[in-house]
């Protein structure tokens, strides 16, 4: 797969050692370990969008063969574990839930600095 020099996933693929790139289409898109960390995991890295509502937002699937999902702010990168996430949803009868509440509920998340 080959990546442009200002897509997401290069971006994000300087954090990451022992990198993969799926060979087919597939709900992640680059896998790997977190440089500093021990577990390999396929990634969910895609840019997000803007709501009507002005508010950046991000979709997923429930039923993504992604271990994690990533997202990008200006200072950092938010990396969630999506079983954990879909669990939260559920458990709350969640349809939109917000970074910061993700960030102080789930247990298993990983903010790398730019």
């Amino acid at each position: 797969m080959i990546q442009s020099k200002d897509s997401i996933v290069k971006r994000f693929s300087k954090y990451l050692e022992s990198i993969e790139y799926p060979e087919d289409k597939t709900s992640w898109n680059i896998a790997g370990i977190v440089k500093g960390k021990n577990a390999f995991y396929r990634f969910d890295v895609r840019d997000m969008f803007h709501l009507s509502t002005n508010e950046i937002a991000q979709k997923f699937k429930t039923n993504t063969e992604a271990d994690k999902l990533v997202l990008e702010t200006k200072k950092d990168w938010i990396i969630l574990d999506f079983k954990e996430l879909i669990e939260y949803g559920k458990k709350n009868n969640l349809k939109k839930v917000y970074l910061d509440s993700l960030l102080s509920n789930l247990e298993w998340n990983i903010v790398l600095p730019k």
